[in-house]
This record gives structure tokens, sequence and C-alpha cells, in this order.
């Protein structure tokens, strides 16, 4: 079955850096693009990051343009999420998300807070 798991959400100083994992099992992780997205209390999820199944296109919205990085390392099944200059508004728990044979998966999310 298909599995994603996140890790590396913690409580962070703005301005500070992150780096989130999503390790994948369950499908052919290279074929399948990954996502990252974003719940806050009280807002709207939000997609923060994609990669294409090989590694060569990604795409950001303009909230996050500049300071996040989503990679993947197809040999280890996981995507990654590099997040620098953090801010308050980041705050909420992150997912990572595929499409497999037509069906959305997601994990259970990994908590980040930007707080002094």
């Amino acid at each position: 079955q298909v599995q994603l798991v996140e890790s590396g959400g913690a409580l962070v100083q703005p301005g500070g850096s992150l780096r989130l994992s999503c390790a994948a099992s369950g499908f052919t992780f290279s074929s399948v693009a990954m996502n990252w997205y974003r719940q806050a209390p009280g807002k709207e999820r939000e997609l923060v990051a994609v990669i294409s199944h090989g590694g060569s296109s990604t795409n950001y919205p303009d909230s996050v343009k500049g300071r996040f990085t989503i990679s993947r390392d197809n040999t280890k099944n996981t995507v990654y999420l590099q997040m620098n200059g953090l801010k308050p508004e980041d705050t909420g728990v992150y997912y990572c998300s595929a499409i497999v044979i037509g069906t959305i998966y997601r994990g259970q999310g990994t908590q980040v807070t930007v707080s002094s």
C-alpha cells in the first residue's frame, strides 16, 4: 500500500531554516510527481512546492519562492523541502502528497512552528 511519512518539523525562530523529509513506499516513486502542502489553523490548504518525477522541474507559489526548495532522491524514495528564511506565517502542518493511479495520497503531516 502507498505510504508517505513526513518528518523534520520543529519549532524554529523567524529567519531560521528547516529541512522536511517525506519517505515514500508502495509505488514506483521515480514515476510520480511529488508535492508539499501546508495547512495553517483557520486557513485553506496551500500548495507550496511541486517537483516532477525526474526532479528537473519545480514550481512554487510566490509566498515561498526564493525561500523554499523542493528536491528528491529517487534512489532513496524520498522528497525533501528545504525551508530558509522562515516567517511566522509559514507555521502549519506540512504534508507531502502524490497522485498514484488517479488516487491522491498524503502523509500524516509534520508540524512546523515559526515563533520567537
